[in-house]
């Protein structure tokens, strides 16, 4: 019996992994397509995007996994670019003292809130989330020296040892790509391990992994600081990818969406977070080129697919496929 139930789960797995590595394959061959094309239009989206889905990843993680809604994650992001701009500002920009930096932050930031937001849950979880993240928001807007309100320009992207490895569009992109791979595998990682399974388990029943030994709240902090580490992460390549860094990276709209793709994805399943976020984008960028009224058509389309694809677009390309097998 076990055996077969091997059987039957295996091809499923094949199909799976498939389906992620031609997801990636599809990034790789981005940058060439786009050769022939708007070189520099598509290269800046498709980076945007993937910057995006590390954040996604993020709130993945700790929605889909962790069972912990968070309204502020975007703090993450615009910690991490903040921490990248303030040290550029500073003539610092090699990016072997600013990505630790900004992950570090990030991770310190995590740790504190996450120390606090963990003694509560369910909707004071994700008010408390959602006043933490409006702190860093307004904190950021009140950094005078550093634009405030407008924000501030980075007076380079981020070096190597001196190298200007962001030089060029393309470069920054496959860079931002491989941190996309690394946010995967490393979420898969931890999802699939002893600790995700406790930190999965305290998403049905904590009450229940408390009494058996394990300490809950231990396990969800260190899961909130590797979400937080991820943001900080995303927030480092935004800030390269724009060259320009806002209080607005910060706002509560912005973790909003970060939920949204997610959902349009596919709850639970970390690749559905890189769905959510490519269709989110992409959608959001095709409709506004069509209509100034494009917010009237995305809306709707969203509330719909919510509501009715079950497991997001993932879900929903899994049950249409299901169906035409079985006939």
């Amino acid at each position: 019996m076990t055996s077969l139930a091997a059987a039957k789960s295996a091809p499923r797995a094949v199909r799976f992994n498939a389906a992620v590595v031609l997801m990636f394959a599809v990034l790789a061959l981005v940058p060439l397509a786009a050769a022939f094309g708007p070189e520099s239009y598509v290269l800046g989206l498709v980076t945007r995007v993937m910057v995006f889905a590390i954040a996604a990843l993020a709130v993945d993680l700790l929605c889909g996994f962790g069972g912990l809604v968070t309204f502020g994650h975007a703090a993450f992001v615009g910690l991490g670019a903040y921490t990248v701009a303030i040290a550029g500002a500073h003539g610092v920009t090699d990016m072997t003292i600013t990505l630790p930096l900004a992950l570090a932050v990030s991770a310190a930031f995590a740790y504190v809130t996450g120390t606090i937001c963990l003694r509560t849950s369910g909707v004071y979880f994700i008010m408390i989330t959602l006043a933490f993240g409006q702190m860093a928001y307004f904190i950021a807007g009140s950094l005078a020296p550093y634009g405030g309100d407008d924000g501030i320009t980075l007076p380079a992207r981020s070096t190597l040892f001196g190298f200007a490895v962001f030089g060029s569009d393309r470069a920054l992109y496959y860079a931002t790509l491989g941190f996309l791979l690394a946010s995967y595998l490393l979420c898969r990682a931890v999802v699939y391990s002893r600790f995700g399974r406790v930190f999965r388990g305290a998403r049905e029943n904590s009450t229940r992994m408390a009494t058996i030994g394990f300490d809950v709240f231990r396990f969800q902090r260190v899961g909130y600081v590797i979400a937080g580490c991820l943001g900080g992460l995303a927030g480092f390549l935004l800030a390269n990818a724009t060259e320009f860094v806002s209080p607005a990276y910060m706002s509560w709209q912005r973790s909003g969406e970060l939920i949204i793709m997610v959902l349009f994805g596919g709850l639970g399943t970390l690749h559905g977070a890189i769905v959510g976020a490519a269709s989110y984008l992409l959608l959001e960028e095709g409709l506004a080129g069509l209509t100034e009224n494009w917010k009237l058509v995305f809306g709707p389309m969203l509330v719909l697919i919510v509501l009715f694809a079950r497991g997001g677009l993932v879900g929903l390309a899994a049950s249409i496929k299901a169906r035409f097998s079985r006939e």
